[in-house]
C-alpha cells in the first residue's frame, strides 16, 4: 500500500475520529477516572463488540454504560438478571389482545441500543441463551416472528467475583461471544476523593448527547478500512497460536497450565479491537503497541486454566504477559 493512500486515510481518520474526544469528554463529566472502562467501551462501540465486565460492586460500571447512551442519544434499557428470570423477560413474547381476539407481540427490554445485563450469572442458562442469539445474529425470534435489533446494538454484561453463591457461572461458549472482558479496579486515593465531593455535593452532572447513533455507524465503516499490514496480521495470529501451543514459542513451562487456548474468534477480535484501538487513537494503520494494548481483554476470558494452574494461583493475565513478551514482535 503506497504512503499516498495511508496518508489520505490518516487524514480522513483524523477527520472521522473527532467525535472520540468529544464523546471521552461528556464521559468524564459523570465517570471519575476509570479511563481503561471509558476507553474499552469504545472500543466495544467502534468495533460492534459486546463487554464483560467483572468487578466488585459499586465502581460505576452501570453509571458508566448509561452515561455513554445519554452521550450518543441512544435508547438504554437495563435488565436486572436474579434467579427467576424468564427467557421473555428478556427477549419479549406473545400477549393475546382481548380487544383484537389475537396474539400480539410483546417486546422485550433487548430492544434497544445499549443494554445493560447486569449480574448475568445470577440467571440460568436458558435466560442467558436467549440474550445470546440477540449477541450473535442481532436479532430476535418470538413465536414465528424474526425481528432485526437496532444498530448499534452493544450489551455490557457485568458479573461480580467474589460473591459466588447461587450464581450459573458462564459456559464458555458464551462467554466466547464476548469480544472484551475488562476487569474494573478501584479508583485512586484523589478520583476517590473526587468521587467523595461529588456526591456530597448531590449535584450530579449529566452527559448531554454529542453523537448519534448513525455517526457510529459510520464510524464502524471506517474502523473497518483502518489498515492492517501482513506482519501485524501474522503477528495476532502467532500471539494466538501461542495460546494453544505454548511449547512452539519457547513457553513449554505453560503447557501444563493452559487447558484451551483462543478460538479463530479470538484472533478476529483481536484484529477488530486494535483497529478500533488505532481509531481512537486517530491513526490510520495498527501497530504492535495497538495488539498489545488490547491484548488482555481480548484474550483473558478465552483461556481455560488446567487445575494445576488454578492450585498454582496463576491467572490468565500472567499467562498473556508471558506470551506477549515472547512472541517476536514486527
Amino acid at each position: 500500500m503506497d504512503s499516498v493512500n495511508i496518508r489520505q486515510l490518516n487524514e480522513r481518520i483524523q477527520k472521522e475520529s473527532s467525535f472520540v474526544d468529544l464523546l471521552t469528554l461528556e464521559m468524564g463529566k459523570v465517570i471519575v477516572g476509570q479511563k481503561n472502562l471509558v476507553d474499552n467501551l469504545l472500543i466495544g462501540l467502534l468495533s460492534g463488540g459486546h463487554i464483560l465486565l467483572e468487578g466488585v460492586p459499586g465502581l460505576a460500571k452501570t453509571l458508566a454504560i448509561n452515561t455513554l447512551s445519554q452521550a450518543v442519544d441512544a435508547k438504554f434499557n437495563r435488565i436486572q438478571f436474579t434467579p427467576d428470570l424468564l427467557p421473555a423477560d428478556v427477549i419479549g413474547t406473545m400477549i393475546y389482545s382481548q380487544k383484537n381476539e389475537s396474539f400480539e407481540v410483546h417486546k422485550g427490554p433487548v430492544f434497544a441500543n445499549f443494554v445493560l445485563a447486569d449480574e448475568i450469572n445470577r440467571s440460568p442458562a436458558k435466560v442467558q441463551s436467549a440474550l445470546l442469539e440477540a449477541m450473535q445474529e442481532h436479532q430476535v425470534t418470538i413465536g414465528e416472528n424474526t425481528f432485526r435489533l437496532p444498530e448499534p446494538f452493544l450489551v455490557m454484561a457485568t458479573q461480580n467475583p467474589i460473591e459466588q453463591e447461587g450464581t450459573y457461572p458462564l459456559p464458555e461458549a458464551q462467554v466466547d461471544r464476548f469480544m472484551l472482558k475488562v476487569v474494573v479496579s478501584y479508583p485512586a486515593k484523589e478520583e476517590e476523593r473526587q468521587i467523595i465531593r461529588m456526591n456530597g455535593a448531590g449535584e450530579f452532572p449529566k452527559a448531554s448527547p454529542v453523537v448519534t447513533p448513525d455517526d457510529i455507524l459510520r464510524a464502524r465503516e471506517v474502523v473497518r478500512e483502518v489498515y492492517m499490514d501482513e506482519k501485524i496480521e501474522r503477528y495476532i495470529v502467532d500471539i494466538v497460536n501461542a495460546t494453544r501451543k505454548p511449547e512452539d514459542y519457547s513457553l513449554a513451562e505453560l503447557k501444563d497450565l493452559i487447558a484451551y487456548g483462543g478460538s479463530p474468534r479470538a484472533s478476529i477480535s483481536l484484529a477488530m479491537a486494535s483497529k478500533a484501538y488505532a481509531f481512537i487513537k486517530r491513526r490510520g494503520y495498527v501497530i504492535p503497541e495497538d495488539v498489545r494494548a488490547v491484548c488482555k481483554e481480548v484474550l483473558r476470558h478465552r483461556i481455560g486454566l488446567t487445575y494445576e494452574a488454578e492450585a498454582e494461583n496463576v491467572t490468565t493475565d500472567e499467562i498473556i504477559e508471558k506470551v506477549i513478551n515472547a512472541v517476536i514482535v514486527p
